[in-house]
């Protein structure tokens, strides 16, 4: 006989990790990052804890919201949040701090969106109230 496996719950906002921080850091048009005050490193995704040292002595440091394309996609199907926003250009971007954040790309044409490509932090305006973090190419 088989055991009957419940599904699993979704976290909950801020139940492992207080990401206020990021948050209104964000509705100021600032890009901030956790920071391991132990190793001098910066780490993304959030965490309760440093991936580095295995302690508790993180702090949320501004960041210069600039890196380069390590990888990146177009979104063409349909889902939810996405009505007209389709194509929707998708990067992995590697900040200069050295780490890599997954976003979206915008106020960008799709021929400049490579590899490489120099970035930086753009605004994407959700709601009214409500800006989120994403990056356009920066030419030059």
């Amino acid at each position: 006989m088989t055991a009957e496996v419940k599904p699993r719950m979704a976290p909950k906002p801020n139940v492992y990790v207080n990401t206020d921080p990021f948050w209104q850091a964000a509705q100021k048009g600032e890009l901030v990052i956790q920071y391991c005050k132990d190793s001098g490193k910066y780490q993304h995704y959030p965490r309760p804890v440093s991936i580095y040292t295995g302690k508790r002595n993180l702090e949320w440091r501004k960041v210069s919201g600039k890196g380069t394309i390590y990888a990146h996609t177009m979104i063409r199907i349909p889902g939810p949040g996405l009505d007209g926003r389709l194509p929707l250009p998708v990067a992995t971007v590697e900040l200069d701090e050295g780490v890599r954040m997954i976003a979206n790309i915008i106020e960008t044409d799709a021929g400049d969106i490579k590899i490489g490509a120099r970035v930086e932090v753009a605004w994407d305006k959700i709601t009214d109230d409500f800006q989120y973090p994403a990056f356009k190419v920066v030419k030059g």
